[in-house]
């Protein structure tokens, strides 16, 4: 871990960490960036993830991915980069922080069990796309995933607490 925070003391001695730190507006309004971007990312996930889970059974789940999927990954283009600057800002203390490591480990799940439906039960759509129950492991990957996104919301909340 020397390397971590070799690198992570280096990144808050930078002009970018610096200003993240002493602007007035600059933390505030990548947080709302952030958080916005939050908002369309786990919206979409969970619209798709309650179809899935049966609601909406008429509304094809192929259809309705192809379009939230673009929702979803566009909102990234907003999340990643202002997530990165919000790190920034004091990258030693959320290393430290264990509600940071939470969340980033709460997110790598959150993506392996998406790329897993995606990978797995998601190429029979097919058999189940608009009126017919998606299968138990579909329906049990939806449950996780909304579950999932609602404790990276709180790990996300919690951050400015703990």
């Amino acid at each position: 871990m020397p390397l971590v925070a070799g690198a992570a003391a280096w990144l808050a001695s930078t002009p970018l960490s610096q200003a993240m730190r002493e602007s007035q507006w600059l933390f505030p309004v990548v947080e709302t960036v952030h958080i916005a971007g939050f908002a369309v990312l786990v919206g979409a996930v969970a619209l798709f993830d309650l179809r899935v889970l049966g609601c909406a059974r008429t509304l094809p789940v192929r259809a309705l991915g192809r379009h939230l999927l673009r929702w979803a990954l566009a909102s990234l283009l907003l999340v990643v980069p202002a997530g990165l600057l919000l790190f920034a800002s004091q990258p030693l203390e959320y290393l430290a922080n264990p509600v940071f490591k939470l969340k980033l480990a709460l997110l790598a799940t959150a993506g392996l069990n998406a790329a897993a439906f995606h990978g797995g039960v998601y190429r029979s759509v097919a058999a189940w796309d608009a009126g017919n129950p998606a299968p138990p492991l579909a329906r049990l990957q939806a449950a996780l995933s909304l579950l999932l996104w609602i404790a990276v919301i709180t790990c996300g909340r919690m951050l400015a607490y703990v």
